[in-house]
């Protein structure tokens, strides 16, 4: 029924490793294999494509649906539908961000403060970049005149002697602090976007299918770093253990057979869960289980 794409490159390793988790594992020939199978009724068809050109492919009915950034949506201007956020980036499960940055010594602090200095200079600001679009609609909002150069890697590197400033995609910046330089405008926090065709995504058997994936995948999402917790505790014990039990909305409290006793069950972030099985063993908690989770949908 559906033509999938995902993307390769940066987000290739953790778009596949999602899929896996979810029950939906990507199947191909060898690693650097564009096309692929995912064993799924609802899924035809998977080719791993450039996540900068998803949008267009997308949008011109090429795929029904796919995975992108929205720095690349953005970028190339598609007309796309957006089907929800998930919650991933390449390294984190953190957006990442397209910002401009400058050398560390620059007295500006922020695009404003940029185009004031840049009035009082002659010439125009050079910038490198892998986001030229975005750059240049960014720059015209604040009356900067520009020359944008497409960046094929590197970006960080270009200034001073290349690039007076580069917009780049970042997601902890370490990288360019490491190269000397200070982020000094966010122009677009960017989530990875599962997105349709607007064609597809108006055909309500596709769209019912669609959603059933990004169920599936948001889940999973939900469910990293999760752990079931299970325990009993006698009645005498049971407020104790319920002040210190976490829960994503309120425990689930059953009595058991015969009476005087009762069995609860929580979800706990797995990095707390070794401080948190003393505990409730403290409070009087026997039974305790920690199981772990692969998908939760609210």
């Amino acid at each position: 029924m559906l033509r999938l794409v995902l993307p390769k490159g940066s987000l290739e390793r953790a778009t596949l490793q999602l899929f896996e988790d979810a029950d939906l594992a990507v199947e191909r020939a060898s690693n650097v294999a564009y096309r692929a199978t995912i064993d799924d009724p609802r899924i035809d068809d998977v080719r791993i494509l450039r996540p900068q050109e998803i949008p267009v492919y997308v949008a011109d009915g090429l795929f029904d649906f796919g995975i992108t950034g929205r720095d690349c949506i953005e970028e190339r201007g598609s007309d796309v539908v957006s089907l929800g956020e998930l919650a991933y980036s390449k390294a984190t499960a953190n957006p990442a961000r397209i910002v401009l940055a400058v050398g560390a010594d620059s007295a500006a602090n922020s695009l404003k403060e940029l185009a004031s200095a840049l009035a009082d200079r002659p010439g125009r600001l050079r910038v490198s970049t892998e986001y030229p679009e975005l750059t240049r609609r960014a720059l015209a909002e604040h009356g900067i005149e520009a020359d944008v150069a497409l960046s094929y890697g590197a970006t960080e590197a270009k200034v001073p002697d290349i690039a007076d400033a580069v917009v780049d995609m970042t997601e902890t910046g370490s990288a360019l602090r490491a190269a000397g330089l200070k982020v000094i405008e966010t122009l677009l926090v960017s989530h990875t976007e599962l997105i349709a065709n607007p064609a597809s995504a108006a055909d309500s058997a596709k769209r019912h299918a669609m959603e059933q994936i990004l169920t599936l995948l948001q889940g999973t999402l939900e469910a990293r770093g999760k752990v079931l917790v299970k325990l009993n505790v006698s009645a005498e014990n049971l407020d104790a253990v319920l002040a210190v039990l976490p829960s994503m909305r309120a425990p689930t409290v059953s009595e058991l057979s015969g009476g005087g006793a009762f069995a609860l069950e929580t979800v706990a972030l797995k990095s707390d869960i070794n401080v948190l099985i003393p505990a409730l063993r403290d409070q009087g908690a026997t039974d305790i289980l920690e199981l772990p989770l692969s998908k939760i949908v609210h």
